[in-house]
């Protein structure tokens, strides 16, 4: 294909991740989504975690049982916009959008951190009630960090919660991000009944449907009807609206680009409320993939020839296939199915014979891709997170750190002829990256130790290690809370002192793990030329 062909495919897609604290309804917008995408023909959050049916997306069972995710999944749809009256479709081709969901939960940062590296865009999905939480806040540094622009979703519009201008105020000042809503909401929280679009001074009436189960019905009025219908609400939202012009709050595409501004919607995922006018603005604001440098500082144009970078490794998807899914995302080139590509990280030649389009736990063979899309290469066994993809000229990307664990423990197998099937289960998570195991001489292969950020970690490499391989396992913590990485020199000192124990992790790294940070002082203090380096933070 042509410079010119890749170029255009380029210019109509969007990837994009949604980031949120747990429960801030990022599941059910995600299913929100490809409804209106019309991927899906009912929701599959109806009723609340209660009593809902498991999203598109959450497919293990411990997230059904939850109602939580812990791990990603990546969903592409096309979406052609309508246009600000609702009416007008679009002449041109749809628009190729890629999510890629995150876990919602703190436990599972590292996983998170990894699909940011693949997007180019972020929804920050906050609770109207709420306001900004705490993991909201870690992933949002990260999106800063990376310089990826991110569009602010009030969520939960339908339920009591803060006004529009204290949420505003509050993200300005705890994240100096400053909020330019392009609609307002009419109705305060907990009466939502449509939007004022700030471009074009029209009312976006929405209508309920049996349990948001289905696409909300919008009706467009205008500025007079809207007050005959609405009444004060109509007149609040029209003020609030004019004193956000006078603030200087309406929507600069350069400062949101540049990170400064995010633009603002209010949504009920449940109802199905402001979700079109969130794909709307994720097609007319977020930007086209960009092409990237790599480890030497050579640049990648999206138009040159095919790299990818695999972002996350995933099994168990499937029951009835044991294979393990690589996700890469495609930064420069097309893709095409069965070409011979070169893995970076050995290379050694890659055969894509087997590449898929994910959606959700539903698969489909693909043929062709572009920049910024998501391909699943199946039984990708020589495949890591941060491994790169190419087709000469050679191009290696920076490789994706590995989070500091703060919480250690030993995993043992219960019936020991069950030894070879815990090996092969241990050595699949590894390379998922669904925790870091670590292993020393004292312990052996029998007893690996598990180190991870969050707890939860470690029920799912139990509940996995159950269900997929039919191993019982039993999870002994450790007395370890920090790690740091040391070398081969300063091993043998360390391993001398008491609250320490010196440990190999699967990629080389050779970590020194200390019972508290008061033990890392006391070494540090004393003996001042070892090596103890510290590590990536998950607030990083």
């Amino acid at each position: 294909m042509s410079s010119e062909s890749i170029a255009r495919e380029v210019k109509r897609r969007r990837t994009f991740a949604i980031i949120s604290h747990p429960d801030a309804g990022k599941s059910t917008m995600t299913e929100a989504l490809a409804l209106h995408a019309r991927m899906i023909s009912e929701a599959g959050a109806v009723h609340g975690k209660g009593g809902r049916r498991s999203t598109v997306s959450d497919w293990m069972e411990m997230e059904k049982a939850r109602g939580i995710s812990v791990s990603s999944t990546a969903l592409q749809f096309n979406y052609t916009p309508t246009g600000p009256d609702g009416e007008s479709p679009a002449p041109d081709e749809p628009n190729v959008i890629n999510l890629v969901d995150t876990p919602g939960h703190s436990d599972f940062s590292e996983d998170t951190y990894r699909v940011l590296t693949a997007v180019d865009a972020a929804v920050m999905l906050i609770d109207a009630a709420k306001g900004l939480e705490p993991q909201t806040l870690k992933l949002f540094q990260v999106c800063r960090h990376r310089g990826i622009p991110v569009i602010t979703v009030i969520n939960k519009w339908d339920r009591p919660g803060q006004s529009p201008l204290e949420l505003i105020d509050e993200i300005t000042e705890r994240i100096g991000l400053i909020p330019t809503p392009l609609y307002v909401p009419v109705g305060i929280a907990g009466d939502y009944r449509g939007l004022l679009d700030r471009r074009t001074g029209k009312f976006i009436k929405f209508t309920r449907t049996a349990g948001g189960s289905t696409i909300a019905p919008e009706e467009i009025l205008s500025p007079e009807a809207a007050l005959e219908s609405e009444g004060d609400a109509w007149t609040a939202a029209v003020e609030e609206s004019e004193l956000l012009g006078e603030m200087g709050q309406d929507h600069d595409q350069e400062m949101f680009l540049a990170g400064q501004t995010s633009p603002m919607i209010f949504t009920s995922a449940m109802l199905n409320f402001g979700v079109r006018q969130l794909l709307e603005a994720l097609v007319e604001y977020a930007p086209a993939p960009a092409g990237r440098t790599g480890i030497d500082g050579t640049e990648r144009a999206v138009t040159d020839p095919f790299s990818a970078v695999v972002f996350k490794v995933q099994a168990g998807m499937d029951s009835s296939h044991r294979d393990r899914l690589a996700y890469m995302r495609i930064v420069s080139g097309e893709f095409e199915r069965g070409m011979v590509v070169t893995h970076a990280q050995t290379g050694k030649p890659f055969a894509t014979k087997y590449a898929q389009a994910v959606f959700g736990r539903d698969r489909s063979t693909v043929d062709t891709a572009y920049p910024g899309d998501v391909v699943g290469l199946v039984n990708a066994m020589a495949l890591a997170p941060g491994d790169t993809l190419f087709i000469d000229p050679k191009i290696q990307y920076p490789p994706i750190p590995s989070f500091a664990p703060e919480h250690f423990s030993a995993l043992r197998v219960t019936t020991a002829d069950k030894y070879k099937q815990f090996r092969k289960a241990i050595d699949q998570l590894d390379a998922e990256g669904v925790v870091q195991v670590l292993r020393n001489d004292l312990r052996g292969d029998a007893s690996p130790v598990l180190a991870a950020v969050g707890p939860m970690q470690f029920e799912v490499v139990t509940a996995r290690m159950k269900a997929e391989f039919n191993v019982d396992t039993v999870i002994e913590p450790l007395g370890f809370s920090l790690a740091r990485r040391t070398d081969e020199a300063s091993a043998p000192e360390l391993t001398k002192q008491r609250g320490v124990e010196v440990f190999t992790r699967s990629d080389g790294a050779i970590l020194a793990l200390f019972s508290d940070k008061w033990r890392l002082q006391f070494i540090e203090k004393e003996f001042p030329s070892l090596e103890l380096a510290p590590l990536v933070a998950a607030a990083d």
